[in-house]
């Protein structure tokens, strides 16, 4: 099991901070989290948030190779559509190199109603686009010089150097919700970025084998909102509010961008005290809040039912108190992870 973590660098004006002291104090954590002996960082894209979430992915995984030695750095996601795929090409290779061959890309097509009004891109492209863009960035990286006529790129003679470190190049993710979405990333190849439900995973591994290919050669990776603490009473006291702020703030834009049907009839945001009621150890989209125990519990439960390779844990939950953050990030390290080694 790769144990990662999912740093949105989110800012909320309820418990806001200047920038520079929560980027300074991210990266320290991340610093502290390759001793803990933490396998990833997951970084993860939004625009015009009010909240400040990380808009600019690649300068910041450069940023986080130059403070780090051994952890990977990987984009979860990278919203493909919003850039140039020739550049992400590029830059990205920039973070490989910087990172001595420590980055994987992960990208999606995104779904935010705003964040494509705000770059003037219709989101019924969208699908079209991040495949072409895949495309161009798997030629830029594996030809040495390749030319590309497509609906959204037309490019001639282009010779991408330098290359990257790792060969034949960085691992590739598809970020994906939906079957068919789940299903493009097994028909081209890519590994799985999922959102914590099972059946993500039954149905890439069926798409995955109907096109000849080895589940067993493909990783698969599952996001799960995670604290932990001495009790689960205490841990829910010192998080509850902050889940909750999270959800109430990211069910409205689902719901609006209405992709799945599940969005679409989206209901009224759980209480607080319902939420925490909810058994930790359900595999899902559920969190898993609670005591060491309980986070061992969940994972086993977890690696039963899904074919899971990495998590990519968010711990680093909005207005959280960089204390409690941390006390997390090492009560999970030192008793939970070692269960797993």
């Amino acid at each position: 099991m790769d144990f990662g973590l999912l740093m949105p660098f989110q800012n909320p004006a309820r418990w806001a901070r200047p920038f520079p002291e929560l980027y300074q104090e991210q990266l320290n954590h991340i610093v502290a989290a390759e001793q803990l002996g933490y396998d990833t960082i997951w970084l993860t894209e939004h625009h015009f948030d009010q909240d400040g979430w990380s808009p600019a992915l690649l300068p910041l995984a450069a940023g986080i190779a130059t403070r780090t030695q051994r952890i990977r750095i990987g984009t979860c996601i990278l919203i493909l559509p919003f850039q140039n795929a020739l550049r992400v090409a590029e830059d990205a290779t920039t973070v490989d190199i910087l990172s001595n061959g420590r980055f994987d890309l992960g990208v999606g097509k995104g779904y935010r109603v705003n964040e494509f009004t705000g770059f003037g891109i219709p989101r019924q492209t969208r699908d079209a686009q991040l495949e072409e863009g895949l495309e161009v960035i798997q030629k830029a990286w594996t030809e040495q010089t390749f030319s590309h006529d497509g609906a959204y790129y037309q490019l001639q003679d282009v010779e991408l150097t330098p290359r990257p470190v790792q060969t034949p190049h960085p691992p590739i993710w598809i970020g994906a919700r939906g079957k068919r979405a789940v299903e493009r990333a097994a028909r081209m190849g890519f590994h799985l970025i999922g959102t914590g439900e099972v059946e993500q995973q039954r149905a890439y591994d069926r798409e995955l084998e109907r096109q000849g290919r080895d589940p067993a050669a493909y990783h698969l990776c599952q996001l799960r909102w995670v604290y932990v603490a001495a009790s689960r009473d205490q841990a829910w006291d010192e998080v509850g509010e902050h889940l909750y702020y999270l959800f109430n703030s990211t069910f409205p834009l689902l719901k609006k961008a209405g992709d799945l049907p599940a969005d679409r009839a989206m209901a009224e945001l759980p209480s607080l005290e319902q939420l925490r009621n909810v058994d930790p150890t359900i595999p899902g989209g559920s969190p898993i809040v609670g005591t060491p125990d309980d986070c061992i519990r969940a994972i086993e439960r977890y690696q039963r039912e899904t074919r899971v390779s990495h998590l990519a844990m968010g711990m680093h939950l909005p207005g959280l108190a960089p204390e409690k953050v941390l006390a997390s990030l090492e009560l999970f390290a030192r008793q939970v992870m070692p269960q797993f080694r």
